[in-house]
């Protein structure tokens, strides 16, 4: 049998043994091509970077980039195989680019008439919680394709089979193999495995659980933290008092969350070659997370953004990319209108009530 395989460094057994060594292992199969998302195929490119195709030396096989010229396999690069597998860790938010590469491979692999194979892996975030926005077709993009709220509750899997009888154009075979063990309501730490970063920036569980709403930060002239060792954990300017924006927060009461006042100086790093107010002191808060469970980081996100607009002139939006990643428009302008975040959340009610009842049928796991 002749595979491919969309991975990267998080493609990994729980020993650490990688995908493509379990591939070229197995006396049935040829491992006959790689394919890279975001990232790169070690998962060490920053954000946003093209990643050019190559043949990889150690592995001896063609590595052809998904976040390059092309975000979708062409013909020419499934040619002559048999099943294309997909085996990616995710964080859990609409807006980070592997579920759309996952989505644009397997249609791409229908188109071909090639079996697409999802290996699930665990939300890390827990397939429980739901917030957000749900995205409207008209801000369709590659940081998000399909109308999911911004923190879906849900697996790759599960979204592939949603994806595939939802919203493709094209009818396939879609096997998703199953993982053993795992429940809607744990969160990564429950699981026991090591955490890999899935991205430069998503170097831990805390990270990835914030990233739901401090990403929102990219379509403003905030920082998200790139740049320094706690990405998405921590979010300021040169403009801002941090001491006064942790207070006007933590007067707000949010659940399962304390702000602390922080200064920081982006730097490059690998991870971040050029962050936002790079070299410059930037004042801010930490997002210092107390429970869990009760922590809507979403919801988070919004105050943050409504309090800096209340307390600095300086702040601003970036308008298409924000609404890119909140995949409408009516939260940038509620917010600019000096809205409560209290009714802007409520009103996600209807559409996330849609969403829960629309799921359902695509749930693998209790």
């Amino acid at each position: 049998m002749r595979v491919g395989a969309v991975t990267n460094y998080t493609g990994r057994t729980r020993d650490g043994t990688h995908l493509m060594d379990l591939l070229r292992a197995h006396p049935k199969v040829r491992l006959e091509a790689l394919f890279g998302p975001e990232h790169g195929i070690w998962g060490d490119r920053p954000a946003g970077e093209e990643v050019g195709s190559c043949l990889d030396p150690e592995v001896g096989v063609k590595v052809w980039s998904l976040y390059g010229r092309t975000r979708k396999p062409t013909p020419d690069m499934l040619e002559g195989l048999d099943v294309l597998v997909f085996d990616v860790q995710d964080v859990g938010a609409r807006f980070y680019t592997f579920l759309s590469t996952m989505s644009l491979a397997m249609e791409a692999a229908f188109q071909a008439g090639i079996p697409f194979f999802v290996l699930d892996r665990p939300n890390p975030i827990t397939g429980t919680h739901i917030e957000g926005p749900v995205l409207e077709m008209r801000f369709s993009s590659f940081v998000g394709l399909h109308p999911l709220p911004i923190r879906h509750g849900m697996t790759l899997g599960e979204l592939a089979l949603m994806i595939a009888d939802r919203w493709l154009s094209v009818r396939g075979k879609l096997e998703v193999v199953r993982m053993e063990g795992w429940r809607r309501d744990m969160w990564w730490e429950d699981t026991g495995w090591p955490w890999r970063n899935p991205s430069p920036n998503m170097p831990s569980p805390s990270a990835a659980l914030c990233y739901p709403g401090t990403c929102l930060a990219e379509g403003t002239n905030l920082s998200e933290g790139r740049g320094t060792e706690v990405p998405f954990e921590q979010m300021g300017a040169p403009w801002i008092r941090g001491s006064q924006l942790a207070e006007e927060l933590n007067a707000r009461g949010l659940d399962g969350i304390v702000f602390r006042p922080v200064s920081f100086v982006p730097e490059p790093l690998p991870s971040a070659p050029n962050p936002k107010y790079r070299g410059i002191r930037c004042e801010g808060v930490l997002l210092e997370v107390k429970d869990k469970d009760a922590f809507q980081p979403v919801r988070t996100g919004v105050h943050i953004l409504s309090a800096v607009g209340k307390l600095f002139p300086e702040f601003t939006f970036y308008e298409d990319r924000f609404d890119r990643l909140a995949g409408t428009e009516d939260l940038r302008m509620a917010l600019e209108d000096g809205r409560d975040p209290e009714d802007i959340v409520a009103g996600w009610k209807d559409g996330l009530e849609a969403f829960q009842d629309l799921r359902i049928e695509y749930l693998l796991y209790t």
